[in-house]
């Protein structure tokens, strides 16, 4: 286990992390910071500081489950047309071979 000093909104905190982690562990205590700073709380009492902090995080995950979610409806519509289409596509192979086959026994 290593230990992690973090700065958010100049407070400082001090991690506990698994070997290896901690590169991971100070990338996600400078993106809260940012969110702090991004919110106005820098200054703010300890807990309102980091709430704000987290309700800017939770809503860009909300944002981006959302698009997650619609570019996957998108693609489930898109792999019902292309189904739709090649089916089509099928059946007018089976008349072309079928008027083929019609034609060659009429020749």
């Amino acid at each position: 286990m290593s230990n992690v000093a973090i700065t958010i909104g100049g407070r400082s905190y001090t991690l506990a992390c698994a070997d290896g982690e901690e590169a991971h562990i100070r990338n996600l205590g400078r993106l809260i910071d940012e969110k702090a700073v991004a919110a106005g709380a820098v200054g703010q009492s300890e807990p309102r500081m980091l709430l704000f902090a987290a309700m800017l995080l939770a809503d860009e995950i909300h944002e981006l489950t959302a698009r997650r979610d619609g570019a996957a409806q998108k693609a489930d519509e898109m792999a019902r047309r292309i189904d739709t289409l090649a089916g089509r596509v099928e059946n007018i192979a089976a008349l072309l071979e079928t008027a083929l086959e019609s034609a060659r026994h009429n020749a």
